[in-house]
């Protein structure tokens, strides 16, 4: 039986260097030793936020090699592998297996409209190109049609094991986890409602914030796991405030920015996303320690 991925996993942002394309592998290293320092249980890499399909393929190869290196066998990697063709993302996907990641995760095609019948296609050539387990990577804005009926179909083709839920709809998410027994890896994707999707069931959780409050939510799922809800709750709160700011300050690029006041250049988004240079945008810095984030990561 494949263990599942439980508890706290960051999204992590991918650092750029001042060209904007060279993957900076000193960041990398400094941003997973880090988060382990901070009690992540695993890593999610070349997701949303790391800023997946608009990488080229090299890119992408990188961050997924200086990630495996930096974490050295200490916490598992999900390596996000989707592209705009298959035959890319199927490269993606064994490369990801050859340098010892321990899955991969795709969201399903972008732009068409594919019928389910197309989508369960996709997935089961994805996990035919690999040995490796394969996450499924529900949002809806990349295909609003892969219900619980059509995930749990998915769940059957052998080597897929889980899903990332990045959905608000946790109806949909009790009714999978129902269908599949509570047997698929279900692992939450929206930062500002962990406390909900856990409820509902997922067994874990992923997020972009997590790269800047990594300790406020690992005291999320640790207080919800020992019954503390009331504390759970009041992090999630306090977290949430800071995720709102991130958002109107456009999430990647604010996210990119907090990471550097941590101490570690992670360089700019991906043009043409805001392009911020630290220690020039003093009031949204300002805002933040308003909302009382500090740069060890904490919300007091």
């Amino acid at each position: 039986m494949i263990k599942k991925f439980e508890g706290i996993l960051p999204a992590l942002v991918t650092p750029l260097e001042n060209d904007n394309v060279t993957v900076k592998k000193d960041a990398v290293k400094e941003l997973v030793d880090m988060h382990l320092d901070q009690g992540a249980n695993g890593f999610y890499i070349i997701g949303g936020t790391g800023e997946s399909i608009v990488l080229n393929r090299e890119q992408r190869e990188a961050m997924c090699e200086y990630c495996v290196e930096a974490v050295d066998g200490r916490k598992p990697i999900i390596n996000h592998i989707a592209a705009v063709n298959m035959p890319e993302a199927i490269e993606l996907a064994k490369h990801a297996e050859k340098v010892g990641c321990d899955a991969i995760a795709a969201i399903p095609p972008v732009f068409f409209k594919y019928s389910e019948d197309d989508l369960f296609n996709y997935y089961k050539k994805l996990a035919d190109s690999v040995s490796i387990p394969v996450m499924i990577y529900y949002h809806p804005a990349a295909q609003s049609s892969m219900t619980a009926d059509l995930i749990a179909r998915i769940y059957e083709i052998d080597n897929v094991t889980g899903v990332k839920w990045s959905s608000n709809n946790y109806y949909e998410m009790m009714k999978l986890k129902d269908k599949t027994h509570g047997e698929m890896n279900i692992i939450n994707g929206p930062d500002e409602l962990l406390v909900s999707g856990l409820a509902a069931g997922a067994d874990a959780g992923i997020g972009s914030t997590y790269n800047i409050m990594l300790p406020e939510f690992v005291k999320i799922y640790n207080c919800y796991k020992n019954g503390n809800m009331t504390e759970a709750l009041a992090t999630q709160i306090k977290v949430n405030r800071v995720i709102d700011l991130l958002i109107k300050n456009m999430l990647i690029p604010s996210v990119k920015y907090a990471v550097g006041l941590m101490g570690i250049d992670v360089g700019n988004a991906t043009f043409p996303m805001k392009q911020n240079e630290l220690g020039a945008n003093t009031a949204f810095e300002q805002a933040l320690y308003d909302l009382g984030w500090t740069p060890d990561g904490r919300v007091l």
